[in-house]
């Protein structure tokens, strides 16, 4: 800058920065829209109040006027304590500084340097820029004209000029409608409503007062205007609401518990407040990770923002913060828990997937949470508190299927967890670092077959003689048949198939809905597996010796009656397995129950054969 004897002088004169690269810094690296021309504004503004009221305990007001047809500018005033010649001059020393870099470096602290950079992030909307200020500290008015050019010219003027300060916009071609009443009014209201000072907005009706008080810093003095914020928040009526604070930073406000399950992968975000002024809808730094199932509107006077005021410094503070209001929300789960359970119930219902996604990962939230989740066991559904509490060893399975499977055959003086639904199995095996006075054992279907008692001695004959004869029965349906003893009577038979045969069975079936090409993909699959079995892949019926259907099978002498009825038992154990039936399988229960009518009435006709076929 070129200053005649440190006074200002009148003339056209050019930035030493390149003021167009400058501008293209800030639309296209630093500031995410040039709507924030507005918020830099207001926050000029509110600085500028903030610095009188320490002097003589005046200003608090910010007056916008729109740009209209009529005025053909927009115009920003207040009464804050205004800049004098020699400020002026300050000003532009700081906004023509040689390297870009030093003007986004400046600390929050430098009043000049700040109101510089808000100034230069008009251009992103305007052509001109014309300022006209008076100093509470005395001096004559000056006035200040930028353009986009990179020419400015100051001077000092007669007019009496309040004190503070007004920043006149002429528009750009293609952002004139970011400076007309509708953008005007939506961007003040969502920058500024709760700023300490009074803002205002010049319509043809009048002026609309723009400011209004926080609900979520005002909670304790009307809870009813924090709870519908949050509804205005969410979209939906929260489940409950947080207090959040962390005062060496200054910052507090509500966490709002969602009353739906976020969609998967959404992290959590804050609405962010600096000073009441908003810094970003969505800051995703200030809570913990883990509180998915928060949102919150915090406002802080001691954290640090980024260059561009749309996110927060990562530094020890925010660590800090981040830190203290996790507490916070862990105290509320904590509390919850011992003073109203039944929300509680409510809130882990809500989030429950989302929370075992994230205790797999998070052993912090683990110890406070893991107790309210819940899992489906042999015994019903159970919290993992009362299930740790009953049972020291816990077994569980991994699949929904061998569960079924399983569960069908498990001593009723044990518990099984249910590990096929999303991430219990993960849940279940992590038990034992929570809890260590609990084991976790891993269950398959072959190891549970091994562990069932065979037929009594007395029996065995019997027993291995119906083993040959229902497995002739149902070869065709690619099933074996073994003997055990279950201690459950009423249960005759159980289907029983590791999951490889589960797959295997699947690919059966598909292929005989798909074409030639998907076909001959899937026969190659079971060949390479079939060549790495030493054993052919089949499901398994174990038939109870505890019920008396089956052992009154042994004394069935005509075979159509044994083939049909045991053709039926290997239906019924299919369906209270949750196992669906193909094609042939509805065909045999068909035949199998019109001939077992046929007999029973005495009907003599085409009776199926002892192999199952006609």
């Amino acid at each position: 800058m070129q200053w005649e004897g440190g006074h200002v002088g009148a003339d056209v004169q050019q930035f030493q920065v390149d003021l167009r690269g400058v501008v293209d810094l800030l639309s296209r690296h630093i500031y995410s829209s040039p709507r924030v021309y507005l918020r830099e504004l207001l926050q000029n503004a509110r600085d500028a109040i903030t610095a009188r009221n320490e002097i003589d305990g005046g200003g608090g007001r910010i007056r916008i006027t729109p740009l209209t047809e009529a005025s053909g500018e927009f115009v920003l005033r207040d009464d804050g304590i205004g800049l004098t010649a020699a400020e002026v001059a300050d000003l532009l020393a700081t906004v023509g500084r040689s390297s870009k870099r030093d003007i986004f470096d400046l600390p929050r602290s430098d009043y000049l340097g700040q109101f510089g950079i808000g100034l230069l992030s008009c251009f992103m909307v305007a052509d001109t820029i014309v300022i006209r200020s008076r100093s509470a500290r005395g001096g004559p008015a000056v006035e200040w004209t930028g353009s986009a050019d990179g020419t400015f010219r100051v001077t000092e003027i007669d007019d009496d000029l309040p004190i503070g300060t007004s920043v006149h916009l002429v528009p750009r071609f293609d952002a004139d409608e970011l400076l007309r009443p509708a953008a005007v009014h939506e961007l003040a209201t969502t920058f500024g409503e709760f700023l300490p000072v009074r803002i205002t907005v010049d319509t043809r009706a009048g002026d609309v007062d723009i400011t209004r008080a926080a609900p979520f810093l005002d909670a304790a003095t009307d809870p009813d205007a924090a709870v519908q914020y949050g509804r205005d928040l969410l979209g939906a009526a929260p489940l409950d609401v947080i207090e959040l604070t962390e005062q060496a930073t200054g910052t507090r406000g509500l966490a709002y518990v969602l009353p739906f399950a976020p969609p998967p992968g959404a992290r959590q975000a804050t609405r962010m407040y600096l000073g009441r002024m908003l810094l970003s809808e969505r800051v995703e730094d200030v809570l913990p990770d883990w509180a998915f199932f928060v949102r919150a509107a915090i406002d802080s006077t001691g954290l640090a923002p980024t260059a561009s005021r749309e996110a927060l410094v990562e530094d020890a503070a925010l660590e800090r913060v981040r830190e203290q209001l996790g507490a916070g929300i862990r105290r509320w789960v904590l509390e919850l828990g011992l003073r109203e359970p039944h929300r509680l119930a409510q809130f882990v219902a809500v989030h429950e997937v989302g929370l075992k996604s994230l205790v797999r990962h998070d052993h912090e939230l683990a110890r406070f949470i893991t107790r309210w989740l819940s899992v489906e066991t042999t015994h019903g559904t159970m919290q993992i508190g009362d299930l740790v509490e009953r049972y020291p060893h816990i077994r569980y399975a991994q699949t929904v299927d061998e569960f079924r499977q399983v569960a069908g055959i498990s001593p009723g003086s044990e518990v099984l967890v249910n590990g096929g639904y999303l991430y219990d199995a993960d849940l279940t095996r992590m038990l034992p670092d929570l809890y260590p006075q609990v084991t976790v054992e891993k269950v398959d279907v072959t190891g549970e077959l091994d562990r069932l008692d065979p037929p009594p001695l007395d029996d065995r004959e019997a027993a291995v003689a119906l083993e040959g004869r229902a497995g002739a029965v149902l070869s065709a349906s690619g099933c074996s048949v073994i003997v055990r003893s279950i201690d459950r009577p009423e249960m005759p038979a159980l289907y029983v198939a590791d999951p490889e045969v589960l797959r295997a069975i699947d690919r059966s079936r598909t292929k005989g809905i798909t074409g030639s090409l998907w076909g001959g993909v899937l026969d190659r699959i079971d060949d390479t597996l079939a060549a790495a079995r030493d054993d052919d892949v089949t499901a398994r019926l174990c038939l109870n010796w505890s019920n008396q259907v089956v052992r009154a099978l042994v004394r069935v002498r005509d075979d159509a009656v044994f083939a049909r009825t045991l053709q039926l038992l290997y239906i019924q154990a299919l369906l209270a397995g949750h196992h669906p039936l193909t094609d042939s399988d509805r065909s045999l229960m068909s035949s199998a129950l019109a001939d077992l009518v046929s007999l029973s009435a005495g009907i003599e006709g085409d009776r199926i054969s002892f192999d199952g076929t006609r």
